[in-house]
């Protein structure tokens, strides 16, 4: 059972979906990103930091870059910008989860901070059927990640491994966020299967043109073939 999502106060949104027996909700502070993070890294993440909570609890928190780097056209700028406008491996934010979480995959996350990169899953017959979009953040632990603006895909997917323990990069999916949604504060939605994503709207600049992107993190729910 999903309840409404509560109502915003000034600069602090919460929002509840009971999933698994808790409530879950987030709550939007002003915090320095970890010290941990490469300086690289770190020097492009934002001071919002979204804080994840389990009936109080704090699970994890995220902060996302100040601005996302896209290679678009005017036209793809002008019908909203996508995943795919942004290059694959690039930097999206930095997460601290403080409780052992779960990924896409169920596979276990050590409380830690982890970088979160944009991947794109592979489009092969392991991989049919197992999540609504084809979109990935992965995380790296931070001590493995030097700050580089992208990586080799191959070299990502081999440092992602690293957050979850086992030969599969530790991922969270990422959703498409429609347009009535853009340039409304950070809030964390129900959406199909049961999934609770974070969505959030990021600043963009293509060629000295200002836009905007929509990113939407699964903070809850799991693919249908973990």
């Amino acid at each position: 059972m999903i309840r409404s999502i509560r109502g915003a106060v000034a600069a602090l949104l919460l929002c509840a979906i009971p999933s698994f027996g808790a409530d879950y909700t987030i709550k939007v502070e002003k915090t320095e990103p970890p010290k941990e993070v490469a300086e690289a890294a770190r020097k492009l993440l934002g001071e919002q930091c979204i804080q994840f909570l389990d009936g109080g609890k704090l699970l994890a928190e995220v902060w996302f870059r100040k601005e996302v780097p896209a290679k678009a056209t005017d036209a793809q700028i002008k019908n909203g910008l996508t995943f795919q406008e942004v290059p694959q491996t690039t930097l999206l934010g930095a997460v601290r989860t403080h409780e052992e979480m779960g990924d896409y995959k169920k596979h276990k996350v050590k409380p830690g901070v982890y970088t979160m990169r944009l991947a794109f899953q592979p489009m092969d017959g392991d991989h049919m059927g197992t999540a609504p979009y084809a979109e990935f953040a992965i995380l790296v632990p931070v001590r493995f990640d030097d700050g580089k603006p992208t990586l080799e895909p191959e070299a990502l997917h081999k440092l992602g491994n690293r957050s979850s323990g086992t030969g599969h990069p530790g991922v969270w999916l990422l959703f498409p966020m429609s347009g009535k949604d853009l340039n409304q504060p950070p809030s964390l939605k129900k959406k199909e299967n049961n999934h609770g994503v974070l969505f959030v709207t990021q600043p963009v600049t293509v060629d000295g043109k200002k836009a905007v992107i929509g990113i939407g993190l699964t903070l809850i729910g799991f693919s249908p073939s973990a």
